[in-house]
């Protein structure tokens, strides 16, 4: 089991990332909140998940970008995530493109971020092929 460790730190007002360029504002009117930081954890880890499956099957792409969307349970007291919906835009050739949508299905399973979340937490991803 490998450790790896960050720092939090307490700004003047609000809590940050100690990072070696510039702090990371850890505040929705800031910067990113801790949610948004989290469903970004998961759909950049997706999309780094993504592209190896990609890679590996011998699917010429170009990544261009990811979507990402979430929803919080406001039914529950802290809003926790309920839903987060991941959009990957890639090139890739027509002849190839059914076999990358169905690469879709693999992501999560081997994406730890996404494995690290609450099982509740539904994750949907899809490709746009530009």
């Amino acid at each position: 089991m490998s450790k790896h460790e960050l720092t939090i730190i307490k700004g003047t007002e609000k809590f940050e990332l100690a990072a070696p360029d510039k702090n990371w504002i850890l505040a929705y009117e800031e910067g990113y909140s801790p949610v948004q930081m989290l469903a970004s954890a998961a759909g950049a880890c997706g999309g780094y998940v993504y592209s190896s499956i990609l890679e590996n099957s011998k699917i010429p792409f170009e990544f261009k970008k990811i979507e990402l969307s979430y929803t919080r349970d406001e039914t529950k007291k802290a809003e926790p995530l309920a839903s987060i919906t991941m959009v990957f835009h890639v090139i890739v050739a027509s002849k190839y493109q059914e076999r990358a949508e169905k690469c879709l299905r693999l992501v999560s399973a081997n994406c730890p971020v996404i494995q690290s979340l609450d099982p509740t937490i539904e994750i949907h991803e899809s490709v746009v092929f530009a």
